[in-house]
């Protein structure tokens, strides 16, 4: 038997009221569309229609008698694992990193670092491997981006080597 929560109430109630929100905001951006006859508030309304019909939907669940087929309350009746401190030490350190780095020695080194201390974070100890894949990963991100879509994105120490966007 199902029974109403008032957690599910409420965070339905969120989702409905963040939904308005966007459709509210969506309603003052500009409706003209250019060349294509779509304007500026198209997707943004598009988004906000969706979440105000899941917020909708998840409130008619939670008031007529709680959100069905939900997951137990308990972690481990879920399957899930433990907080694993070390893990999310290293993905942290990776995004401090990856943030510290971007500016000053470039993306691709960003990444490199990122990328190997992720891999960490999920158990891997081959460093050099890593790094290797963490270079041809972010090498192809950076070409893809830089030379195929004109995006600048800093080259930083590599820069001699990589050039910039638009050569």
């Amino acid at each position: 038997m199902r029974r109403f929560k008032p957690a599910e109430a409420a965070l339905s109630l969120g989702v409905l009221a963040l939904g308005l929100g966007v459709a509210g905001v969506t309603a003052t951006l500009p409706s003209e569309g250019g060349y294509s006859g779509i304007g500026p508030n198209f997707i943004p309304g598009v988004v906000g229609a969706g979440i105000v019909v899941l917020g909708l939907w998840l409130s008619y669940e939670a008031f007529a008698g709680g959100w069905r087929n939900a997951p137990p309350d308990d972690a481990r009746a879920r399957g899930e694992h433990e907080f694993n401190a070390a893990a999310f030490g290293w993905i942290t350190a990776g995004l401090f990193a990856h943030m510290a780095l971007i500016g000053w020695a470039g993306f691709v080194i960003a990444g490199i670092a990122l990328f190997a201390c992720i891999a960490r974070a999920f158990g891997s100890l081959r460093v050099a491997r890593d790094l290797g894949f963490g270079l041809v990963l972010s090498l192809g991100v950076f070409v893809f981006f830089v030379k195929l879509l004109n995006v600048n994105l800093p080259a930083g120490w590599l820069a001699p080597i990589l050039g910039t966007a638009g050569i």
